[in-house]
């Protein structure tokens, strides 16, 4: 029996998770389908596009997506903190980036007097909104329909466009994090779509590349900056695992190397084998290269529903009143 959305989703044993959703039909969602020889690879930009945009709309943070030819991952962070301090004005402006506010929203947005019984409707609705916009389930739900709305037109069809709903996995701790964000960010170079983590279009690292090179802010979830970034010395990492809230729990420079290093185990026959400058942060994390090499080459049939330490499992298990948590994995 599938267990509820909101038993999987607990904010308060972790904001960060892993979402999943994959296409049902034959055809493909994006690339190019060898059966009716078309070409779908302009999907892909439909599913970027939206997942920036969403956001920039939600009080939810964007930490890693790859679009893939038949289905997406994407790595979410609740930010509370953000619906929290946001102002009514600020709530209302995100929320007509996605949804038609209604007559009295829009009167109050422009600053237009109301009666009593109106404001009292109002603060229900903005309290509702702000609830929404920090709902992984309607970020999820509102791309998912958007572009399977889109893709029917196109395909001059009706009925299911995705597997049911998407699927989802709590993020426990930094170790985790980094474990999925790297297999997020890897996939089109497993997949043998991309030599290179760099090359991978459609992808957050080739955006948060990109965006750097640019000089552009970027929507996705900053990484940490090193108060000693300019003092460091070759081959030494300032980076502190911690429970930090605004950032990322490493570098971006950090990260690229962590990638790296990873990207050279999974496509050994292309990239050459792993030289002797490991990056320190694997000390940090508290794994040994074979242990980090497993972890990225699971050979179970079985996804757990959540990733992290036996003591954050448990805790986690607690909170949503299972005794544990894991699917059957039926996708490579």
């Amino acid at each position: 029996m599938a267990i509820a959305r909101r038993q999987l989703i607990n904010v308060e044993s972790t904001p960060y998770y892993h979402c999943t959703s994959r296409c049902v039909r034959r055809a493909f969602l994006c690339g190019q389908d060898d059966y009716s020889g078309r070409s779908y690879e302009h999907r892909r930009e439909w599913v970027e596009s939206l997942l920036l945009k969403l956001g920039e709309a939600f009080c939810i943070d964007i930490v890693a997506y790859a679009v893939m030819s038949n289905h997406y991952h994407v790595i979410l962070r609740v930010n509370l903190e953000l619906a929290d301090s946001l102002t009514d004005i600020e709530i209302i402006d995100r929320w007509a980036m996605i949804y038609k506010p209604n007559r009295l929203m829009c009167d109050y947005q422009k600053g237009m007097s109301v009666t009593e019984e109106e404001c009292e409707l109002i603060r229900e609705t903005l309290t509702q909104w702000r609830t929404t916009l920090s709902n992984i389930s309607r970020f999820m739900g509102y791309l998912n329909e958007r572009i399977a709305r889109e893709a029917n037109i196109e395909d001059k069809c009706t009925g299911r466009f995705w597997e049911g709903r998407f699927h989802s996995q709590a993020l426990l701790d930094a170790a985790a994090l980094l474990r999925c964000m790297t297999y997020v960010d890897l996939n089109p170079v497993r997949a043998g779509i991309s030599a290179t983590p760099e090359e991978s279009e459609h992808t957050s690292i080739k955006h948060r590349i990109d965006q750097s090179h640019r000089g552009t802010p970027s929507v996705l979830m900053d990484f940490m900056v090193s108060k000693n970034q300019n003092q460091k010395t070759k081959g030494e990492v300032s980076v502190h695992i911690s429970d930090s809230t605004e950032t990322l729990p490493l570098s971006f420079s950090e990260y690229l190397e962590l990638l790296d290093w990873s990207s050279r185990l999974l496509r050994e026959d292309k990239r050459g084998s792993v030289t002797s400058s490991t990056p320190d942060i694997l000390d940090r994390l508290g794994y040994t290269k074979k242990q980090w090499t497993s972890l990225l080459r699971p050979t179970s049939s079985w996804r757990p529903k959540a990733l992290g330490s036996p003591e954050a499992m448990q805790v986690f298990c607690k909170a949503i009143g299972q005794r544990w948590v894991c699917q059957r994995n039926n996708t490579p």
